[in-house]
């Protein structure tokens, strides 16, 4: 689903849903005896079905509901397309992760009625919301049968009505990084003085970083099959003379607003190898963008350019980003996957603001223009903005992100 139809579904359909079980919600606690009783943490399900490199900034909060209720009682519900990421992390157990397709309706149904019968055999008495106003995610920790509901609530700001689904009432903080707030859920689930809003502590730091990633033999075997004729099998020795860098262009973008050109990406590379000629480029991507990244390769040098969009899974990419020195990518998901990494690089921020969501690493420079316009997605507008033109992106020269490029090509150099 786009941004544009979960909105509409959100807003619609949520309200309704939310109004209902609202009512479903006083009228149990009004007539089913000991109902208002919230039984003491035992297992946790944090609801987080959107965004691989949101995962990755919840890796704190997760492992600290591991550390207070063991591995074996947490769990998390998120689309199956997600699910990758959570098994990289191996912060919980593989089939402690529930999930659901959402690449059809009937698909989506069948599999939420599935998801929440298990959620309830699982006798979950915890459920922390990890999406920030949407109704969906609060909808499933109601259904999941927990007693105790952490999320988000608006209070007398002009945030979405979520009804009384949220038991443990968290006050949105618009200034706390998104791993900070994350923490706050699972502590605000564990907190003995509930008054509202939630929490009435300070904020985790500093922020806990994701597990550094460990690439096995089978890992390296793909990454080199993808690379065959065009590097020496990696990883390389101590003295090889050239540096690996790697554009993730996001060629065909979800989010136009936080596009910066392919010609830019073009640029960067063809700079890069006029400054860097022993460097070599590789341009990652997902699958329907091969052909754009191909002309990209064509566009800076064939000989010294490789396109491997579409060639690599997640721990492939996530395993080119162990044995390369540098990224540059817009603020996506890879940015979040090189935290778990050692390669340096640079994230480049325009519609949204790197204070909510750089990575968790300072191995990444990150390129803000500050504009008085930015940032224009929020948590509050399902990151849909009304600009078509995105200046926050355009400004950001090819010269600039070059320059700190090089800087982050020299730091790596001199450790």
């Amino acid at each position: 689903m786009n941004n544009w139809l979960e909105q509409f579904m959100d807003r619609r359909l949520g309200v309704v849903l939310c109004f209902f079980l609202t009512l479903l919600e006083k009228a149990r606690l009004l007539l089913i005896p000991g109902a208002r009783r919230i039984p003491p943490v035992r297992r946790i399900l944090f609801v987080k079905p959107v965004e691989q490199g949101a995962l990755v900034l919840a890796y704190g909060a997760i492992k600290d509901a591991v550390d207070r209720v063991g591995r074996d009682n947490v769990f998390v519900f998120a689309f199956a397309k997600n699910r990758e990421i959570l098994d990289i992390l191996n912060v919980i157990p593989r089939d402690n992760v529930i999930t659901a397709r959402d690449d059809s309706p009937v698909t989506l149904a069948l599999d939420m009625v599935r998801a929440i019968l298990r959620m309830h055999r699982l006798r979950i008495d915890t459920a922390i919301d990890l999406e920030i106003f949407a109704r969906v995610s609060i909808i499933i920790c109601w259904l999941s049968g927990a007693r105790r509901r952490v999320g988000l609530h608006r209070f007398n700001s002009e945030g979405p009505y979520r009804g009384a689904l949220v038991t443990h009432r968290v006050q949105y903080n618009p200034y706390l990084h998104t791993a900070q707030a994350f923490d706050i859920f699972v502590r605000s689930a564990f907190a003995e003085d509930i008054t509202p809003p939630l929490l009435k502590e300070a904020p985790l730091s500093p922020l806990c970083p994701p597990p550094a990633f460990v690439p096995d033999d089978a890992d390296l075997e793909a990454v080199n099959r993808a690379l065959a004729g065009f590097l020496p099998p990696l990883p390389r020795c101590d003295d090889a003379p050239w540096p690996l860098v790697i554009l993730n262009p996001k060629c065909v973008d979800e989010l136009p607003a936080r596009k910066w050109a392919d010609a830019c990406f073009v640029g960067v590379g063809r700079e890069m190898l006029r400054s860097h000629p022993e460097a070599r480029i590789l341009i990652t991507g997902l699958p329907y963008e091969q052909e754009a990244c191909e002309s990209m390769v064509k566009a800076i040098d064939p000989a010294r350019c490789i396109n491997l969009a579409g060639k690599l899974s997640l721990r492939g990419l996530i395993t080119l980003m162990t044995l390369t020195d540098a990224l540059v990518s817009s603020d996506s998901g890879p940015a979040h996957f090189a935290a778990m990494t050692d390669i340096g690089g640079v994230v480049l921020f325009g519609p949204e603001t790197p204070l909510l969501y750089s990575p968790l690493t300072d191995r990444l420079h990150v390129v803000y223009l500050r504009l008085a316009c930015s940032p224009c997605f929020s948590p509050m507008n399902y990151r849909l903005s009304p600009c078509t033109d995105n200046q926050c992106m355009q400004r950001i020269t090819v010269e600039q992100v070059h320059r700190e490029l090089c800087t982050v090509l020299e730091k790596q150099k001199a450790e």
